[in-house]
């Protein structure tokens, strides 16, 4: 019996979350076939996450990926990749189960639960079934008679912004990966609700729901919470959709103080998504966050002064760079295995990006993401003369 399966509660569940001595051990046992700044810090914590991440966004609704994304998520942990992320929605569901899968077979390999870093998300409708017929039927009768939320929450009859459905996802997701603990759970788009109910009012129900996942801390359910974003993070400031990390932090410090009683209280907002590739720049290359400090700066340097932590997502652009790589990534990187080798290189040398992660469901494809991790990040100065030839 594996050191796992004997934290194997009466729910079924493994106990633990990612630390720094399991993190560090494993990403010494990597050492041999992990290039030197594969891993880097997770802000506060001495946690190692790697620079590559397993996403499990794509692939169709069926048994035979569900096999694939099991098989990705076990061999990828055993060669080095300790983030996952998955949400509740991806494939109706599917993915998270997958993922579940996956980390059972690496736990009887021998990988232990504290060397990983398991992110889920919530916020769109899951559809178990998929796409109602009637979705607002559906919504009332799934949703609103059970008590997770009323119209007043939702959001083009497809993002629901309530505790009570945030926390229902929060606890599927424990259950369909088979963890009493995640690393991360981050609220997935919350600037969808912007359009119908203005920033102030979003920003409203989201301190409800950063109230609630303080609570899940308190709980053991999860260790941090944040935002996976499309647009909020790479737009300009007057964008109607924009989001401030400062806001957000203090949304999260107000929150904190609610659930603890205390004024002095820390909050767990420590981590952010967001679009990030060769042709989605706008987090390193966007002015549009302002510290505190006086500053007015990207929001990947932000987020470094910050403390939060950023997880591309896009890494690949639906797999568009997958097939090509723009010129001048080409021309930095000739030795590189192919275009999908030079984006993940690319996005993983960006200053101030923990991980990118790659969505993958095809075995083969992860071979991609281990030949990268073989390899050393690009030094700065090369990585910036390739923004000075582009210019």
């Amino acid at each position: 019996m594996s050191a796992e399966e004997q934290r194997l509660g009466a729910d079924g569940r493994v106990a633990g979350f990612a630390t720094a001595a399991t993190t560090r051990a494993y990403a010494h046992s990597h050492g041999a076939h992990c290039a030197p700044g594969h891993y880097s810090d997770f802000p506060g914590s001495g946690v190692l996450l790697s620079s590559i991440g397993i996403g499990t966004f794509p692939g169709a609704a069926t048994d035979e990926v569900d096999e694939h994304v099991a098989a990705i998520v076990a061999r990828g942990v055993q060669n080095g990749l300790n983030v996952i992320d998955t949400a509740t929605h991806y494939r109706y569901g599917r993915s998270a189960r997958a993922v579940g899968a996956g980390l059972r077979a690496a736990f009887r390999a021998g990988v232990a639960r504290d060397a990983l870093f398991l992110v889920s998300k919530g916020g769109f409708l899951l559809f178990p079934e998929g796409p109602p017929a009637d979705p607002l039927a559906w919504f009332e009768r799934e949703i609103a008679e059970r008590g997770l939320g009323t119209r007043a929450d939702l959001a083009g009859k497809v993002h629901l912004l309530s505790p009570g459905y945030i926390k229902y996802q929060l606890d599927l997701s424990c259950e369909w990966l088979g963890v009493r603990t995640l690393d991360a759970f981050l609220i997935d788009q919350p600037e969808v609700h912007i359009p119908q109910i203005g920033k102030p009012m979003m920003l409203h129900k989201l301190e409800a729901v950063f109230a609630m996942l303080e609570e899940a801390v308190q709980e053991g359910k999860i260790r941090h919470y944040g935002i996976s974003s499309f647009r909020a993070f790479r737009v300009h400031t007057d964008d109607p959709g924009f989001l401030s990390l400062v806001s957000l932090q203090g949304l999260a410090q107000k929150a904190a103080r609610q659930v603890h009683g205390d004024e002095r209280a820390p909050h767990h907002f420590a981590l952010i998504q967001m679009p990030f590739n060769q042709v989605m720049l706008e987090g390193f290359t966007r002015f549009n966050q302002m510290t505190g400090q006086g500053n007015e700066t990207s929001t990947l340097k932000a987020a470094m002064q910050l403390q939060v932590y950023v997880m591309a997502s896009h890494t690949l652009f639906k797999g568009h760079l997958g097939a090509q790589s723009i010129d001048v990534v080409q021309q930095a990187m000739p030795g590189a295995h192919g275009a999908a080798a030079r984006a993940i290189q690319f996005n993983r040398s960006t200053p101030g990006l923990g991980t990118t992660l790659v969505g993958l469901s095809t075995p083969a494809h992860l071979d991609d993401a281990l030949s990268v991790s073989r390899i050393p990040p690009m030094e700065r100065r090369q990585y910036l003369a390739m923004y000075e030839q582009a210019g």
